[in-house]
């Protein structure tokens, strides 16, 4: 008789569990922490008041008055749930003017607005490719677009990150593969924070007559002068064929969009199976990001773009002072350096990376870690961000406990790498 393989036996001998049960006897797991209070550049973190660097609320709106109120009228109105589909008895006024003025905002033609920004991705690469395509990836692109090229059973070609070179040489090879070609790329990308060098990717998706979508979701209400993104920062909306974005970020909520030709977001409205077969977004959180949406495009938005890039500029000039080797800055074609809200620093070896993040969140700083899988192997790295409303003297003290960590930390355990 054939012996059956136990589809569980994963689960106790992948080759992270050893490393998992040691990092959790040690307290040094940096994930899955508990939360106590509202995300603000302060917060309550397992009983003790800590810096918030590792939030993707760029702009602080989740604190905001006006959109907590519409959120509660959201909820006064529609109720908890809409329990069902969009496509069925899912939809409400308010995801209708979400998509209106979301496409006003990133001057589309139309929007789609999706639960979770992952099904956004999903259901779009999921919808418009298929076995014969050619997708072609940054390596450094969020898992949900290698989920949705996954779902559609395109060809994948990746090139590495942000390697103008490598790109074409990916083009060169999807032109003979016979089918159509996608480029997908981040705007901002997640882990790294470093801004894609779209015009030249424009121009070469031209070039092979390939089409491009831009996931916007670091990118948005952060970047460009009305905060469209990294796309509007570099000039090349009308060159770019799709961009999708999250509300989890600066529009303080919880789901996703796709934003473009009518032709081609009403083909995702009844194509797409994330969109869909999943329930629509709760009405709380739909009326929380058209709120946010509201603030951002009105004169206060700029007001806050500006201020959250002066913050994450002050937060790499303190870190890189200090000597921790911070990513550097993207530069743009006119010499313009851009510093986004995402300031890694680079560690490389994963148990100082847990070490250092044990001894900031002790001392009262949170930050995110990255290790591999989500980084290169002896790539990790502390991923800190900062929003809107984090004050100089927030920061400031964040910066001297860095510093703090740092000097006991080398004196035990050797240098960390420098820029």
């Amino acid at each position: 008789m054939q012996t059956t393989v136990d589809v569980f036996a994963k689960t106790r001998g992948h080759e992270r569990a050893e490393q998992l049960r040691a990092a959790r006897d040690a307290d040094l797991l940096p994930y899955f922490r508990k939360l106590e209070s509202p995300s603000a550049p302060v917060v309550d973190m397992e009983g003790a008041k800590r810096i918030m660097l590792g939030s993707n609320n760029y702009l602080g709106l989740t604190g905001d008055a006006r959109v907590k109120q519409a959120a509660h009228d959201a909820l006064d109105r529609f109720g908890t749930g809409l329990t069902g589909s969009r496509l069925l008895n899912g939809t409400i006024d308010l995801h209708l003017e979400l998509e209106h003025e979301l496409a006003a905002f990133m001057g589309t033609e139309e929007a789609l607005v999706f639960t979770t920004g992952h099904q956004a991705n999903l259901g779009c690469l999921g919808a418009l490719l298929e076995p014969g395509d050619t997708v072609v990836i940054d390596s450094g692109d969020h898992a949900s677009i290698l989920d949705g090229v996954i779902l559609s059973r395109a060809k994948m070609r990746a090139f590495r990150h942000n390697r103008i070179d490598k790109l074409e040489r990916a083009l060169e090879r999807a032109a003979g593969d016979g089918g159509g070609i996608l480029v997908v790329v981040d705007g901002v990308f997640s882990m790294e924070g470093d801004v894609a060098p779209l015009p030249e990717i424009v121009t070469l998706c031209q070039r092979f007559g390939a089409r491009l979508m831009v996931d916007e979701a670091h990118g948005v209400g952060v970047l460009g002068a009305r905060g469209a993104g990294a796309s509007e920062l570099l000039g090349v909306e009308d060159r770019v064929d799709l961009r999708g974005g999250t509300f989890s970020k600066s529009l303080a909520s919880c789901g996703g969009f796709i934003a473009g030709p009518s032709d081609v977001i009403d083909y995702m409205r009844v194509s797409a199976r994330s969109f869909l077969f999943t329930a629509a977004g709760v009405p709380a959180a739909v009326g929380a990001a058209l709120a946010a949406l509201r603030i951002m495009a009105s004169d206060e938005g700029p007001q806050l773009f500006e201020q959250l890039l002066a913050n994450a500029a002050y937060l790499h000039a303190g870190l890189h002072d200090l000597g921790f080797h911070v990513v550097p800055p993207t530069r743009l074609a006119d010499g313009t350096e851009i510093v986004t809200p995402i300031v890694p620093v680079l560690v490389g070896d994963d148990w100082k990376a847990a070490l250092l993040w044990r001894s900031l969140y002790d001392r009262g700083v949170y930050i995110n870690v990255a290790i591999h899988p989500a980084v290169q192997p002896n790539g990790a790295l502390l991923r800190t961000s900062v929003m809107a409303t984090h004050d100089r003297d927030v920061l400031d003290r964040a910066i001297d406990i860095f510093g703090s960590v740092k000097r006991d930390f080398e004196a035990e355990h050797g240098p960390l790498p420098s820029a």
